[in-house]
């Protein structure tokens, strides 16, 4: 055992903990530290024992057993508690050890912090890291920004146990991503995406249960063929297993005794709120976060429900091919309606580029999400792909794998979008989807009527498809009189 520790981590809950015990197996020595020092105690004579570790009962002995330049992990909870940390810290550093928050921070947050900590002489770096648990573990999605004289520090270790893909798995999902707060940003980006690719899997399961009747092992199949073909992924596959637990003090199905109300933890509300400020249409993610808000109104909707009426349920049990036919629908529904979501979320990436000077590379982003974390899906090889083939892609619609998909599904894709329309089946996220695709592939939209009625009545002005400029109308008095 070396006389110092090659990297430190503050924080030990399940993430801080994976990640070190992750860390250690690399072949790296770790010191830890954690504000309830019992934690400490119990890694270290529990899972670390025997392990390259260090317990530390102050973050002045973790500083302290530490190789310059120092590398400090924060994983704790995102807010005040990481600044009064950083304050801590500053002062046991010396020119050029690295601080590095790994939490669910706010971007804006980190690109303040880091100008404050290189004020001191210090190096910041604010990273993304996604995959849970199991991923902290075995092999997280890593999105690292912030000082970028803090890279060649903290990459051999940072690509040492983030996930690999490849050919050869040698391909770690770990990469610069850009100056100041841009690693977190695109952190919430992945995670809007997330919200919205949960949202789309939820309702085409509620289709397939409650228009074509199809029962939790019937669905079990379908999800597994589906993994089988494009739209393998992470969440597919979860899902496909979800559907063959069964509850242990019942007859039932578990997942049809879970409550309907979904929780969230922010990261999404981010994304859309960002969104507006931008000026970009997320639409996927703000359709997924308000399902979930509606979710949350259990009570509300069961005293509803005893009120408020829909449509009838079809007349007839689909069955046969009909069945097989609506199941192949929701397939291809699913599939462009996932694109359509991606393509919105690199759309407000490269809206925050521009808005915030950060140099990304889009397709290494989408490697970054290709294993690792919750999105993780064959399917990003193709973002990947068609961002190397340009680098200046307005919209993943325009790329022609994406383009031909979208087509290839757009029948099946209206056709489910209807049929949850007609029977009353809630869809707010297929059709959002097809609403965006739409609206975006349309040179003629509804918003000259829309400005014609601002500058009616708040003389904003418009604009002309015949002449440049910005003109006023007295709309009022060019008017045509209504008849008696």
């Amino acid at each position: 055992m070396s006389e110092k520790c090659d990297f430190g981590l503050i924080g030990l809950a399940v993430m801080g903990e994976n990640l070190a015990l992750n860390v250690e197996s690399r072949g790296y020595q770790i010191a830890v530290f954690n504000r309830t020092t019992e934690k400490v105690d119990q890694l270290i004579e529990g899972r670390a024992k025997g392990k390259n570790f260090v317990g530390c009962h102050s973050v002045e002995e973790l500083v302290e057993s530490l190789e310059r330049p120092r590398k400090v992990m924060m994983l704790v909870k995102a807010g005040p508690a990481v600044d009064a940390l950083i304050d801590q810290l500053i002062p046991l550093l010396d020119e050029g050890d690295v601080i590095i928050d790994g939490g669910n921070t706010h971007f804006s947050d980190t690109e303040r912090r880091t100008k404050y900590v290189e004020e001191k002489g210090l190096l910041y770096v604010g990273t993304g890291v996604s995959g849970g648990e199991e991923g902290a573990l075995k092999g997280p999605s890593l999105m690292p920004g912030g000082t970028e004289k803090a890279w060649p520090i903290v990459q051999p270790i940072f690509q040492a146990i983030a996930a690999k893909v490849g050919p050869n798995e040698d391909i770690p999902c770990c990469e610069w991503v850009g100056p100041r707060g841009a690693g977190h940003y695109v952190k919430m980006v992945h995670n809007g995406i997330e919200y919205g690719d949960m949202q789309l899997i939820c309702e085409a399961y509620f289709l397939l249960k409650h228009l074509a009747g199809l029962s939790n092992d019937e669905l079990y199949d379908v999800f597994a063929e589906w993994n089988r073909g494009e739209l393998e992924s992470y969440l597919i596959e979860i899902t496909r297993d979800i559907f063959s637990v069964k509850d242990k003090d019942s007859d039932h199905d578990l997942v049809d005794v879970v409550m309907d109300r979904a929780g969230a933890k922010g990261t999404g509300k981010w994304m859309s709120q960002l969104a507006l400020d931008l000026g970009v249409p997320s639409t996927l993610v703000t359709a997924a976060v308000y399902a979930r808000s509606l979710s949350a109104m259990k009570d509300a909707r069961t005293r509803a429900s005893e009120q408020l009426v829909g449509p009838n349920p079809p007349d007839e049990k689909m069955e046969g091919e009909a069945r097989q036919e609506f199941v192949d629908a929701v397939r291809e529904a699913l599939y462009a309606s996932k694109i359509c979501s991606y393509a919105q979320g690199f759309v407000q990436l490269q809206a925050a580029a521009k808005e915030h000077d950060w140099p990304l590379n889009y397709g290494d982003c989408a490697l970054l999400w290709r294993g690792g974390c919750i999105i993780r899906a064959r399917f990003l090889d193709r973002i990947k792909e068609a961002f190397d083939s340009d680098p200046n892609l307005e919209n993943l619609l325009l790329a022609p794998y994406f383009r031909d998909a979208v087509h290839n599904a757009q029948d099946a894709w209206r056709r489910v979008v209807t049929m949850a329309v007609q029977y009353g089946v809630p869809a707010p996220a297929f059709t959002t989807a097809l609403s965006y695709y739409d609206g975006y592939r349309r040179e003629r939209l509804p918003a000259n009527l829309l400005q014609a009625q601002r500058d009616y009545f708040g003389a904003h002005t418009y604009e002309r498809l015949d002449k440049e400029g910005h003109f006023h109308t007295d709309w009022l008095h060019e008017r045509r009189e209504p008849k008696a």
